[in-house]
């Protein structure tokens, strides 16, 4: 017999600032610390930029991880030490499996920093297991058209299958760790009631509107994450007046060890410290123009302060 998942945990993302000054809201890896295996999910935007304005993330490591990056609006580019290289546009997905460690670069499109535009978008962190933290790095790059989505009640319920299973349909992308990565859109007063199985532990994150999650039917709007109870169905539903989207996460629980600092996840200090050392030896690779990387960030920075944009994002943090 089913039943439904209450809330464990409710709380409202903080906002900060990441990368070269983009400010995300981080549900996970903030207030709510760690959701197993889930280590940290940020929202980046919405937000408009200017020309010349948006900011990046430019060269840094990773090691011990998987890096889940979706985006919603606008678009980036990416360059890691192992020679991938690509351009992530809107509704696309990648998941980087940074394994033994990589450098990488993701910076704005060459649209949105000679146009300025519209951009939004989230990156999650997933832990990978002991046996897997040092194999070699790997991408998949998905495009929109690739990732399923799915309607149900005559187009009031709308998933897109990033991870998982959703209404009979299976997402193209493979994972390492059993889980489910969904975005769901509910239309004013719909209920959905998503199957999660028994065995998994997550999170629910509003993005857009606002509604009632659980089976509490606990209120929650935009910029808000419940951490699901026990149970085999998670409830949702529209509030009365606005569209209420989320993103649905939730995955086996690897109940291992857990050593973080900064941009390495291991099991053990020791195993930070050599990657702390291996980076700084120059075996996780370099990319070349990290340089004019960097000044760009820095100019882009400039030009948000100039026009007070800057200082109105310090306002909301």
């Amino acid at each position: 017999m089913s039943k439904q998942r209450g809330i464990k945990q409710f709380e409202t993302a903080h906002q900060q600032r990441e990368g070269a000054g983009f400010i995300v809201k981080r549900p996970i890896g903030g207030r709510i610390s760690y959701s197993d295996p889930f280590l940290m999910l940020d929202h980046f935007g919405p937000v408009v930029h200017k020309p010349g304005e948006a900011v990046g993330a430019p060269d840094h490591p990773h090691r011990g991880f998987e890096t889940v990056t979706y985006i919603i609006e606008g678009s980036f580019q990416h360059k890691d030490s192992v020679g991938n290289s690509g351009h992530l546009k809107e509704g696309w997905v990648q998941w980087m499996t940074a394994g033994s460690g990589v450098v990488h670069a993701e910076m704005p499109g060459d649209d949105i920093m000679k146009n300025g535009g519209r951009v939004e978008g989230f990156q999650l962190w997933v832990n990978l297991p002991a046996k897997d933290k040092m194999i070699p790095p790997r991408y998949q790059d998905t495009a929109a058209e690739l990732i399923p989505t799915v309607t149900e009640q005559e187009g009031k319920v709308w998933v897109k299958v990033i991870a998982g299973e959703s209404l009979g349909t299976r997402a193209v992308i493979e994972t390492r760790t059993p889980m489910m990565y969904l975005d769901i859109r509910l239309q004013p007063g719909t209920v959905f009631s998503q199957h999660v199985p028994e065995e998994y532990d997550g999170f629910c994150y509003v993005y857009r509107g606002r509604g009632y999650l659980g089976a509490e039917r606990r209120g929650a709007e935009m910029g808000q994450v419940v951490v699901l109870d026990k149970g085999s169905e998670f409830r949702m539903e529209g509030g009365e007046d606005s569209e209420l989207r989320v993103l649905l996460i939730a995955g086996i629980p690897l109940n291992e060890p857990v050593a973080r600092r900064g941009p390495f996840v291991m099991n053990t200090w020791e195993e930070i410290e050599q990657a702390f050392t291996d980076y700084r030896s120059g075996k996780l690779g370099k990319i070349e123009g990290a340089e004019e990387r960097y000044a760009a960030s820095q100019q882009a920075k400039q030009r948000q302060k100039e026009s007070g944009t800057w200082q109105a994002g310090n306002k909301e943090l």
